[in-house]
């Protein structure tokens, strides 16, 4: 299948009254391209700390909309080109040119298998729905996880660091509480491990989505695992929901400048004697962290590496 495409330029400081005046000239969608900088929000919301440098921002946005090539464009582009002169009155929308071209429909759900196949975190294999289990791997831990729209497939390092940490902790019955829980990677290892019950916070309301879809594909018991949408630091009814003094293992794989505000907080969720197990951390910000957690009155169990990449686990005195 073909699609229309058509590129609106336009400048990023109006695109978004530029959206809505396509929106109400019968555009159902819009992809926008821009260098515009990320907000801080938007970075804390990606699990990368340190971003690379982008290029200058020009001003300058692209606006992509497309249409079945059975469609009436022209109907459609001239409500488009109408709805434009009409803005211009009132806003500086910029060049305003809309170029034409044709691209193919992508599966760009299908397109993730070309680059994520099964792999193994020392001897637990975490492996696609669409690739088949080894005769020789059918002894081992398996984990199924498909690529989607929350983190955590377990091929990021911080991940691997913390499944690790999980493997050398859980207890048969523990209760987790996996912080910026994602995909669930961490709680279904976890419960895979022996733990009795999860719970999963996180700001993404696909979490809880891609959670389910994976809780499932591993067969865990229902009930096994709650999932719930808020930010636990400052959010009173989000803490009040989870609770207090009532986990045995806090996982918090996220960034560092996340965990230095959150492991005075979550101490009051943790029991006494509970572990902390946390990721994200470049090793230019352990020491931060490191700091963060021992000011809490957290006593550091251990720090490892891999890569670039650190994990601090540490203990709350019983």
């Amino acid at each position: 299948m073909r699609w229309n495409k058509f590129t609106l330029k336009t400048r990023s400081e109006v695109e978004d009254i530029v959206i809505s005046t396509l929106a109400e000239a019968g555009v159902e969608g819009v992809e926008i391209e821009d260098k515009v900088p990320l907000t801080e929000q938007d970075k804390q919301q990606m699990f990368v700390d340190i971003l690379p440098d982008g290029p200058a921002d020009d001003g300058i946005a692209y606006l992509n909309f497309y249409l079945d090539e059975k469609e009436d464009k022209e109907e459609l582009l001239a409500n488009v080109k109408d709805a434009l002169e009409e803005l211009r009155m009132f806003v500086d929308i910029g060049e305003g040119t809309i170029t034409e071209s044709q691209t193919e429909d992508k599966d760009w759900i299908n397109n993730w298998k070309q680059y994520f196949h099964q792999f193994y975190v020392d001897d637990i294999l975490i492996i696609p729905s669409w690739e088949e289990v080894k005769p020789e791997d059918k002894d081992k831990m398996i984990i199924h996880i498909d690529p989607g729209t929350a983190f955590g497939t377990g091929m990021h390092e911080t991940t691997q660091l913390c499944m690790r940490q999980l493997k050398k902790y859980v207890k048969d019955g523990m209760e987790i509480l996996d912080v910026g829980t994602g995909s669930g990677i961490l709680s279904i290892a976890a419960l895979k491990l022996g733990a009795g019950h999860a719970v999963g916070t996180d700001l993404d309301p696909c979490a809880i989505s891609a959670t389910r879809e994976n809780l499932e594909a591993n067969q865990i018991p229902e009930g096994s695992m709650d999932v719930m949408i808020g930010n636990i630091i400052d959010d009173k009814a989000v803490q009040d929901q989870v609770g207090y003094e009532k986990y045995d293992i806090v996982t918090a794989n996220i960034l560092a400048d996340v965990l230095i505000p959150l492991t005075p907080v979550i101490c009051h969720q943790m029991k006494p004697g509970a572990l902390y197990i946390t990721s994200g951390i470049l090793d230019v910000k352990e020491n931060v962290v490191v700091k963060a957690v021992k000011d809490a009155g957290l006593e550091i169990l251990e720090v490892t590496h891999q890569g670039e990449w650190v994990s601090v686990t540490a203990r709350k005195q019983a």
